[in-house]
């Protein structure tokens, strides 16, 4: 295995990882023939993007309480949730009225909306209100609810409260970590009562997420993907995912183009 790519070798740690729980350095480098070296540069990256936790001599598991932080989630994977972000607002027709959820590929995805002509949107995101509130043929409404200084983004009973007021025809969201059996989790109790608002108040739910949300395990739970619509994201998940996608007449979105698998 001495020329697989660095790429390659991230997934092969991150499924010995998920299968064994802890993989030593010297393991993965004798499993993966690379030297120790190459091991450790391959855990810290993984490590800042939250798909691992790194401890001495080895990888484990990443952490199910806590995500990490909003300035490093900005930059991770920005080709890809730009990427992603683009091609869900292309399924957004103008004069629609959506929910528009926390998270940094949701952020993207406002972005990607100012083209659009006469929108309606609700969010608990702060970024995405300012990214919006400058077309004059837009209505952004901002939730009720408390602030965090982390990230902008607005949760609680409140937020929730203000969401339940509504009827959409889209619910944007995004999530922190997709399992294989396709539950979807995240950090935050908070957020995850405001996302599942969105969902029910919304005729149709899209769910944004880059591959690096899978394999990462937030104890919260939130749906799971029988629960959506479409599915939008950077590159061809596994066998089981669209198995899952199909059978629930998801259809499924990856960016630079539409899935064999699509649904109908």
């Amino acid at each position: 295995m001495a020329s697989v790519s660095a790429e390659e070798r991230h997934r092969e740690i991150m499924e010995l990882v998920r299968l064994q729980g802890y993989v030593s350095n010297e393991d993965l480098a004798q499993r993966l023939n690379v030297a120790v070296q190459t091991i450790r540069r391959d855990v810290n990256a993984l490590a800042r993007q939250g798909l691992v936790t790194r401890h001495h001599g080895g990888a484990g598991l990443a952490s199910s309480v806590e995500n990490i932080a909003y300035a490093e989630r900005q930059v991770l994977n920005r080709n890809a949730k730009e990427a992603i972000g683009r091609i869900a607002a292309r399924a957004i027709p103008d004069n629609s009225s959506l929910f528009i959820s926390i998270g940094t590929t949701t952020e993207a995805f406002a972005q990607a909306l100012r083209r659009h002509k006469a929108l309606r949107v609700i969010t608990n995101n702060l970024h995405v209100a300012s990214t919006l509130s400058s077309r004059t043929d837009f209505q952004v409404i901002v939730t009720g609810g408390q602030v965090r200084f982390s990230d902008g983004g607005i949760t609680g009973s409140t937020a929730s409260t203000s969401i339940d007021q509504y009827r959409t025809d889209f619910a944007v969201i995004g999530i922190s970590g997709i399992e294989e059996d396709g539950t979807l989790l995240d950090f935050d109790a908070d957020e995850i009562n405001v996302a599942q608002a969105m969902m029910r108040n919304a005729r149709k739910v899209f769910l944004l997420a880059d591959q690096g949300k899978f394999g990462r395990r937030p104890m919260g739970r939130l749906g799971h993907l029988s629960n959506i619509h479409g599915f939008f994201t950077d590159r061809e998940p596994s066998a089981r995912i669209r198995q899952i996608l199909k059978a629930g007449n998801v259809q499924l979105h990856v960016a630079g183009g539409l899935s064999d698998d699509e649904a109908p």
